[in-house]
């Protein structure tokens, strides 16, 4: 019975020691394996073996970035004005070595790196400055933390200032010039506003007047337009009415003649055509009162009437 309890005790010591000796390594990790206390290896991602009880693992690493929120650090600036600044550092491992033996604890290390190169960047600036130029002062903190973590196998990517914090009364006075600013652009695009406006409003009375002035215009020149038009026929009416009067008085004197008329009668026709004639409401005949002179008048129209047998 001793022996085979023994046996069972060195097949349980087997299996403990076999499964001792394989480590496995997860994706975008690396293990540091040491050998008797010295450094051996870097356990790459999956199933390492090693010798149990010789070899160990001083530390998994993890190659993945990594982000560190600092707490508000007390700055001065240039002008004399404490600040309460944190930082966000923004880092990834790039050589376990150095990151293993190089340093003995990266956080803090970086942690008080960022705290004094703050404080050396932002003394260099005013408030104004400081507030306005966090892209700046961000990229002059990265490059300072980069060049520094360099020799710990650490990659600076990224620093940002997360939290910029005047004194109270800063925030105050700051907080009053900005809103006495935007009240000022308030004001000025107010007046901006009723300028337009009243630009607008005299701009539309002015085109209002032009265009009133030229309907008036235009309807004055048609006016003008129609009554020419209207006197223009008018005109052509009473002279084509003459027209045809002095036509039908010719016609009229050449069938008298043709029936055999005598002057009596050619004359008694020439009075009643002068009373047809003074009918116009332009017309006015004057009738000489010799009767002898008139019937010269009469023998010339039969004159006339006796020509080519045709009024002219």
């Amino acid at each position: 019975m001793w022996g085979v309890f023994v046996n069972v005790l060195l097949v349980f010591f087997v299996i403990i020691v076999a499964f001792s000796s394989i480590k496995i390594i997860r994706q975008a990790t690396v293990g540091v394996v040491e050998r008797l206390g010295k450094f051996h290896k870097i356990a790459e991602q999956g199933i390492n073996v090693i010798i149990p009880f010789i070899d160990s693992f001083r530390m998994i690493i993890d190659l993945r970035e990594q982000v560190v929120d600092f707490p508000p650090q007390p700055v001065i600036t240039k002008d004399n004005v404490t600040m309460m600044i944190d930082t966000v550092v923004y880092y990834q491992v790039t050589d376990p070595f150095k990151f293993t033996y190089e340093i003995s604890n990266a956080i803090i290390a970086i942690e008080n790196l960022s705290a004094t190169t703050l404080r050396n960047i932002v003394g260099d600036l005013e408030l104004d400055e400081t507030l306005t130029s966090r892209d700046h002062v961000n990229s002059k903190l990265r490059i300072i933390l980069d060049e520094a973590t360099d020799k710990w196998g650490i990659k600076v990517n990224r620093v940002e200032l997360k939290n910029i914090l005047p004194p109270q009364d800063i925030q105050t006075a700051m907080e009053k010039q900005m809103r006495a600013e935007r009240e000022k652009r308030e004001a000025i695009l107010r007046a901006e506003g009723q300028k337009t406006a009243a630009i607008l409003e005299a701009e539309g009375d002015r085109q209002a007047q032009i265009l009133n002035a030229e309907a008036i215009k235009q309807a004055a020149i048609l006016e003008a337009e129609g009554q020419r038009q209207a006197q223009i026929l008018r005109a052509e009416g009473e002279a084509q009415a003459i027209i045809n009067v002095q036509r039908a008085f010719a016609d009229s004197l050449v069938m008298i003649k043709e029936a055999g008329a005598d002057e009596k009668v050619l004359a008694i026709k020439s009075l009643e055509t002068l009373k047809d004639l003074g009918d116009g409401q332009a017309t006015k005949l004057i009738i000489p009162s010799d009767l002898a002179g008139l019937g010269g008048v009469f023998a010339a129209l039969k004159e006339m009437g006796s020509t080519d047998g045709k009024p002219e």
